[in-house]
């Protein structure tokens, strides 16, 4: 990123358009967020850092805002909460500098842009910050940088655009993706439209990610992009099996059938005492669905064949996918809101069609309702190539 000196430079530097001030964080919490979706499409081609000052008033003053922790954590969040796609490199710290302290959020141009914030693409160039026009757009497309990619942003090399289904992605995941009015002004072609939202490259080849979200035989291009269920009538892989079904189709087909199948499966009971009637389940259904989504999105779609396996038992189910912790994640910073994406483009597709609805909290919710419906502590299993979480029955 940026050294403390460089920093301290931007700081004082009234004249740069690598800066923006900002008095404090809750007023002008959407400004702060366009400033660093402006910089990660970093338009006039910088190549360097922008930082965003919180503390610091337009003519370079201190504003005396108190730069405490919970500021820090709350602009911290503002990366990973699917505001901003894709997720922009950016850092946060308190900084002491010629006697006022500020926040310093340093935000890295991205590999890929065009980046949204809720859909719109934001641009700095010189004083100015807007929405960036369909001109705008094209130019940061051209930027993007297609190497050293992640399995999601490459080039399927089986599938071609024709392999995709163009209808769904015009009528579902354009109107998800873009804002309403670049969706009114945009007169470009289909092809345009995918490249502009990294569904092909830039010389037109479907990503994998494309595939997984808009495939219309996703499977006969990436083996193992399937769901695995089977339920047994006993404890243990040999007892009698009451139930399989292979889940297949694109990846948001495959979380919505596998929410179906994990309504009917679960078991509720009625109890009726002083006139009042309960119910208990033997597992919530939210916490079945987090668990089961981080599973689908956080999986090895690139060197595994395995799909992702649901095994429930009678005392329990496993959900077991392929491919260990990524990046930073580890088994003590699992569940600490620590995100690191393995399938980035994919998990931009999940958020944008509502799959998602925030990054990093699945795990906590899924404890937090196991919790609340008396059943036993989610256990865990990380192997280096396998990963998979244990969810005992209440009942």
């Amino acid at each position: 990123m940026l050294t403390d000196d460089e920093i301290i430079d931007l700081f004082r530097d009234m004249e740069t358009d690598r800066v923006e001030r900002k008095r404090n964080l809750h007023a002008v919490r959407d400004r702060i967020l366009q400033a660093i979706c402006a910089f990660s499409n970093d338009l006039p081609n910088h190549r360097r850092p922008g930082v965003v000052f919180v503390g610091q008033e337009d003519n370079g003053t201190c504003s005396g805002t108190d730069i405490d922790d919970q500021l820090l954590q709350a602009i911290g969040g503002m990366r990973s909460d699917g505001q901003i796609l894709p997720f922009p490199i950016m850092s946060v710290r308190r900084m002491e500098i010629d006697g006022c302290t500020v926040a310093a959020i340093t935000v890295a141009p991205s590999a890929h842009p065009p980046v949204r914030y809720n859909g719109r693409t934001w641009i700095r160039v010189g004083p100015r910050r807007a929405a960036a026009t369909l001109a705008e757009e094209k130019i940061l497309e051209e930027k993007q940088i297609w190497k050293n990619l992640t399995f999601d942003y490459r080039a399927c090399g089986t599938a071609t655009v024709d392999d995709l289904n163009l209808a769904r992605f015009e009528e579902e995941y354009v109107p998800a993706a873009t804002s309403r009015d670049i969706q009114r002004a945009d007169d470009r072609e289909t092809i345009q439209k995918l490249k502009a939202l990294r569904m092909v490259t830039p010389q037109g080849a479907a990503t994998n990610a494309s595939v997984l979200l808009l495939g219309q035989n996703c499977v006969a291009h990436i083996n193992g992009a399937y769901i695995q269920f089977v339920r047994y009538n006993g404890l243990e892989m040999t007892d009698e099996i009451v139930d399989q079904k292979e889940i297949h189709g694109t990846v948001p087909d495959q979380v919505r059938a596998l929410e179906s199948l994990l309504r009917i499966n679960i078991r509720t009971a009625a109890s009726i005492g002083g006139g009042a009637r309960t119910e208990s389940s033997d597992y919530p259904l939210r916490a079945l669905e987090q668990i089961c989504r981080n599973a689908i999105l956080h999986r090895n779609y690139d060197s595994s064949t395995m799909p992702v396996k649901i095994h429930w038992y009678a005392n329990r189910i496993e959900i077991i996918n392929p491919g260990g912790l990524y990046g930073e994640v580890t088994p003590e910073n699992i569940f600490s809101n620590v995100t690191a994406y393995r399938n980035p483009l994919l998990a931009e597709g999940m958020k944008n069609l509502g799959i998602v609805e925030r990054f990093g909290v699945g795990l906590k919710i899924a404890r937090a309702d196991l919790a609340k419906n008396g059943n036993p502590e989610l256990e865990f299993q990380f192997e280096p190539n396998i990963t998979m979480f244990v969810v005992r029955s209440a009942q």
